[in-house]
């Protein structure tokens, strides 16, 4: 055999390999890349998971669900009297009635459509 038919074999030998090769060195490049991604998520719900048994174990206490009901749902004891603070609803911190010039005048009431487009155009 002369030298150019080998070399011609041996490039489709090298050639076929190659391809044989290249189709699962992707699927497992890419398989190692799921991988990885899983295990990271698997990592992520390990730690929400010792989160949620930490704060199932701090509700477990009844004074810890009572400060709960206090806080979230404003609860109170029998007896007790809430206090709730409302701040004014204008910007400049003195109440509506407070302002001069506004005492025993009614504001003239705007219609509705008005006053939602005074909302979402900023004015």
């Amino acid at each position: 055999m002369s030298t150019t038919r080998r070399a011609a074999v041996v490039a489709i030998v090298v050639c076929a390999l190659a391809f044989t090769v290249a189709v699962p060195l992707r699927t497992y490049l890419s398989q190692r890349s799921e991988v990885r991604d899983q295990e990271a998520q698997q990592s992520q719900l390990q730690r929400e998971v010792a989160q949620l048994r930490d704060r199932k174990a701090q509700l477990s206490d009844p004074a810890q669900i009572e400060a709960e009901a206090r806080r979230r749902l404003r609860y109170v004891k029998p007896g007790e009297v809430p206090w709730m603070v409302q701040l004014p609803d204008d910007q400049s911190g003195t109440p509506a009635a407070a302002q001069p010039g506004t005492a025993g005048q009614p504001a003239p009431q705007a219609p509705w459509y008005q006053s939602l487009w005074a909302q979402v155009s900023g004015g």
